[in-house]
């Protein structure tokens, strides 16, 4: 047998697993992130992940913008438009990236996009059933992946344009709407229109980030247009709303002469580390208040009080048009609308929020992009983290419920530390030995099987 065959035919020497473990770790560390993946987007999801940790379970103080050492309150609102901007331009990188898909393609990507959707949509109803004090965003958005279907094959232009007037136009209506039909409630209406995440108004980060998505986020060019035109928006939607009055309270400041009072969760910092008004500024004779999970506490004039107050104001028991005309001038519309265009409070849901949130996510985008060339190896663990977000999502509203129960709350920035320390490391080491996150694997075979049925039925 001559040496070559005995080459070819001898085993190598088996490699320790300490050996393996190094090879694989320096194979991770070298490749991962690597085009065609675009690391800076999953570096700004960790921030998104990060900051809504934050806003859940971290005790902050009221932002000062000239003071640094209130900047942790950024995190409230803006954490979550982060990610809803990032959810668009992940939608139009999973359609196509910079080409619209063409009519042939689309039964399929439609049916994948609606398996997506439905998947994060049971996955956000599991995690409310929970029962901790966070509000919940998977649930809407899985619906604003169904009704970004119909908008997959806009051009970049168009989806900017549906973005702008759903800014501007969306929430002035909104409230128009609920003056007009005296703050209509029901469970449809609290989901899509006038709950804590209004499909209307975050239909605009959607089609902000789809068009963002369509213009190749990878180029510098592309991320240096994003920090210009986010730096813009975060000056005018944060200037209106500081120069008009508009940083209070949406709820409060829209509907201050309805029967109920409500009380943000993010007006002023008591004692205890939680956002709320003192209660020595709120005068609560003759009232009964309710508290929600998403931070807010609502208050209602007793039975005593609101016969009197009826009485004074000339009710009737039956209602009607005369009732209906009273109740309009407790609460003018046109102020309503004002409100609506000129706050820019967390949560507000007001254009100017719109405009100065959007524009601050845009500025962390591309901020995120232009630094993951340079420093990549220093951002790995976020890009692993940003990696799989609903993985982490949940894994923090599952670790709250663990440690404190049912209907429990953490509060600190102990909390907010150790809880993002343990998810970034946790991440990083299944990225390293796994790969995909398991709820984004879970996700995907969703999608996979809604294509099936295309498939099959073809």
């Amino acid at each position: 047998m001559s040496s070559t065959a005995s080459e070819v035919l001898t085993p190598p020497p088996a490699r320790s697993s300490a050996t393996s473990s190094g090879h694989r770790l320096a194979s991770w560390w070298r490749s991962y992130g690597r085009p065609p993946r675009i690391m800076g987007l999953d570096i700004a999801r960790a921030l998104a992940l990060l900051g809504m940790i934050g806003a859940h379970v971290g005790a902050t103080e009221e932002l000062v913008l000239l003071d640094p050492t209130t900047w942790g309150a950024l995190v409230h609102g803006r954490s979550s438009i982060l990610f809803a901007v990032l959810a668009g331009v992940s939608i139009a990188l999973m359609t196509g990236r910079d080409t619209v898909p063409t009519p042939e393609r689309m039964p399929q990507i439609r049916l994948s996009l609606l398996g997506r959707g439905a998947a994060i949509f049971i996955i956000g109803l599991l995690l409310e059933m929970l029962n901790t004090p966070i509000a919940v965003i998977l649930t809407v958005y899985g619906i604003l992946y169904v009704i970004a279907i119909p908008f997959l094959r806009w051009s970049p232009q168009r989806l900017l344009i549906a973005a702008a007037v759903l800014a501007v136009a969306g929430p002035a209506l909104l409230s128009l709407v609920q003056s007009l039909l005296l703050m209509p409630m029901g469970p449809g209406l609290d989901l899509v229109l006038f709950g804590t995440y209004p499909v209307t108004v975050w239909m605009a980060f959607i089609f902000a980030g789809m068009a963002l998505g369509r213009l190749r986020p990878e180029r510098i060019r592309t991320a240096v247009v994003c920090l210009i035109v986010g730096v813009v928006l975060s000056i005018v939607g944060y200037g209106v709303g500081a120069l008009v009055g508009g940083t209070g309270s949406y709820a409060d400041s829209s509907f201050a002469g309805s029967s109920s009072s409500f009380v943000s969760s993010s007006s002023s910092l008591t004692d205890d580390g939680v956002y709320g008004v003192p209660p020595g500024e709120v005068d609560f004779t003759d009232t009964v208040c309710d508290a929600y999970s998403d931070g807010y506490i609502a208050c209602y004039p007793t039975d005593e009080s609101t016969a009197e107050s009826s009485s004074d104001m000339g009710y009737d028991t039956m209602g009607g048009w005369e009732s209906y005309a009273e109740s309009l001038e407790s609460m003018p519309p046109l102020e309503s609308m004002l409100t609506a265009l000129t706050t820019a409070e967390a949560h507000s849901g007001g254009t100017a929020e719109i405009l100065g949130s959007g524009g601050f996510a845009l500025v962390i985008i591309a901020l995120c992009l232009l630094l993951s060339r340079p420093v990549r190896w220093l951002l790995l663990p976020f890009a692993a983290l940003g990696s799989m977000p609903l993985t982490a999502y949940s894994a923090h509203i599952v670790a709250l419920f663990v440690l404190a129960g049912p209907g429990g709350f953490l509060s600190g920035n102990d909390t907010w530390l150790v809880m993002s320390v343990a998810l970034m490391a946790s991440c990083t080491l299944w990225a390293l030995f796994f790969g995909r996150g398991p709820l984004e694997r879970l996700v995907g075979r969703a999608a996979r099987n809604m294509t099936r049925i295309h498939h099959d039925g073809s």
